[in-house]
């Protein structure tokens, strides 16, 4: 079987910035290899660079040295190409705009003629079952509804790289429950790749074909755990032996990190 193609790669990626009277080691040494349809987690306490790569792939920061590719490009290559979308922790949705409006948003900035416009945002919300939602505003829609909403206008002009920072971290465990499952058939669908934050271990072992877990400062990598569950998901893979041997696998990465003395 051929490898699939790298989609983001990163070698020996350093991000230091100048906070106060002292220089802070945002993220040192960094190497990781994510490929074509992935679903790579980043998992690690407050404070460990998990945030701040994901906005290195997406040229929101600049790295102090290193290299990073995003699709064989620069982020800034990237980012100019529209090679992502991006979720961010809240859903960041304009509350005088409909659901509709707000998918729309990129589509306007981007320039797509109108009819194109309608189809994408159609595409959209049938993604994350929001269809018949189009007109509701955001503050007519749950905290879970409104967190689709923002993944239907990222998945919009449909980017083949998902960034999703903490997307579902502010939710009750019902509905993160319930949007990890969703989020699972719209990968399977879309074949998409994923990079996605998280501090929930089991959301991260549930989601991903790879986890990357990270280490508090200086932020590092200090393990990177090949999933061997299967592509199909129900929730109740949870309280399997396999399941849970991931899960233990990455509390120990997390324990090995923290007693790290720098």
């Amino acid at each position: 079987m051929t490898q699939a193609a790298s989609v983001v790669s990163a070698k020996d990626l350093c991000l230091t910035y100048q906070a106060g009277d002292a220089p802070v080691q945002a993220l040192t040494n960094v190497n990781l290899e994510v490929r074509k349809g992935d679903f790579v987690s980043f998992i690690g306490p407050s404070g460990c660079g998990k945030t701040t790569f994901l906005r290195v792939i997406a040229d929101l920061e600049r790295k102090t040295s290193g290299e990073i590719t995003v699709n064989g490009m620069t982020p800034e290559e990237a980012r100019k190409a529209r090679a992502y979308g991006y979720v961010f922790q809240a859903p960041a949705l304009y509350p005088w705009r409909t659901i509709e409006k707000n998918i729309a948003l990129p589509l306007e900035i981007m320039g797509y003629a109108s009819a194109d416009q309608k189809k994408r945002i159609a595409d959209a919300l049938d993604l994350v079952n929001l269809t018949g939602f189009e007109k509701k505003f955001p503050w007519q829609l749950s905290g879970g509804m409104q967190q689709r909403a923002s993944i239907a206008r990222a998945l919009a002009f449909d980017a083949d790289l998902l960034l999703m920072d903490e997307p579902f971290g502010a939710l009750d465990e019902i509905v993160r429950d319930h949007l990890n499952e969703e989020l699972l058939k719209l990968w399977a669908r879309t074949n998409k790749t994923i990079c996605f934050v998280t501090h929930s271990i089991p959301e991260a072992v549930y989601l991903s074909t790879k986890i990357v877990v990270m280490s508090p400062r200086p932020g590092r990598v200090t393990d990177i755990i090949d999933s061997p569950l299967p592509k199909e998901r129900p929730l109740d893979i949870r309280e399997t032996p396999e399941f849970l041997e991931i899960a233990h696998r990455v509390r120990e990465g997390l324990r090995a990190g923290h007693s790290y003395e720098h």
